[in-house]
């Protein structure tokens, strides 16, 4: 086994979760530094699994996480940030996470000697995208692809489901509450991936000498409008309700509205903007990442009704 001992910022998340299980089933050591211990103590069931209470935004932190690793893998990210100053493509927040991060996370490993990097991004990220998030995420990618002395593979998956997502969970509890659903963006496309299949691509891709300097897509067997997603989460968990979609200018009123509310945004305008293009793949997965995608509909009905 060539990467033995793996370093994974983000394993405490959602996504994080179900790739330390495979990581461990596999049999290396992994270690999860989390800023708060209990948001990761789900983890420490898995015999090979060490979390850290560390800041990953610290050099010294970082450099001594790095020092026991000879993988990384990268999950960190945001949904929203403050907004940029004038003429920045990206705000504060989406800099910190998305671009800063990655660049200290590849310095890091150049300067330790850890040679394979794995980098979660988003379909969609590009240089001229329509929002800040996916502007700071191609910032990210060309970030982890600069470095000759370490072999980077980047991930772009599209929206991610599965139990404890925050993507139908959060459209099917809506929909326990509310009488209709007032939609904006009904009509952008997605094409959801499981997240077990997400993890599972990058376990297979770990390894693969051939996989540096690649950026894999990662998606579901089908496409979606958002309005579609909707209605099967309202569906699925028992509550269905009438979906709505909003013209453009009531769907910005919506989502400014969204991303003061207290405690966090449900969704911004940022986020409208990112759906201003399709989140759907350019094809069927590349074969090395060995996985066959699976069907939405075998999966959410499932932790939808619980």
């Amino acid at each position: 086994m060539a990467y033995s001992s793996v370093l994974v910022i983000g394993g405490a998340g959602f996504i994080g979760s179900h790739l330390v299980a495979q990581l461990a089933a596999s049999g290396r050591d992994i270690t999860v530094p989390t800023r708060r211990y209990e948001r990761a103590r789900h983890l420490l069931v898995l015999p090979t699994v060490e979390v850290v209470e560390a800041d990953v935004h610290d050099d010294a932190a970082l450099h001594g996480l790095l020092q026991k690793a000879d993988a990384v893998i990268n999950l960190a990210g945001v949904l929203h940030s403050r907004a940029g100053r004038p003429g920045s493509a990206y705000g504060p927040d989406f800099a910190v996470a998305h671009v800063d991060l990655p660049g200290r996370i590849v310095a890091g490993c150049a300067a330790n000697g850890v040679r394979r990097y794995l980098h979660m991004s988003a379909l969609g990220a590009h240089a001229d995208a329509p929002s800040m998030y996916l502007r700071s995420k191609a910032a990210g990618e060309a970030v982890a692809l600069s470095h000759p002395a370490v072999a980077a593979t980047v991930f772009r998956p599209s929206v991610v489901f599965g139990e404890e997502d925050r993507f139908l969970n959060l459209f099917a509890s809506l929909q326990k509450f509310l009488p209709v659903m007032l939609l904006g963006g009904a009509d952008a496309k997605f094409q959801p991936v499981y997240v077990g299949d997400v993890a599972r691509a990058f376990v297979n891709t770990l390894e693969n000498p051939h996989a540096a300097g690649s950026i894999f897509e990662l998606a579901g067997p089908r496409v979606y409008s958002l309005r579609e997603l909707v209605k099967l989460a309202g569906a699925y968990s028992g509550h269905p309700r009438p979906v709505i979609g909003l013209p453009a200018p009531l769907a910005r009123l919506q989502a400014f509205m969204l991303e003061h509310m207290p405690g966090g945004p449900l969704m911004s305008r940022d986020n409208l903007d990112s759906m201003k293009i399709d989140n759907v793949a350019s094809g069927p997965p590349a074969p090395e990442l060995g996985i066959t995608p699976t069907p939405l509909e075998a999966v959410a009905p499932h932790y939808l009704a619980s």
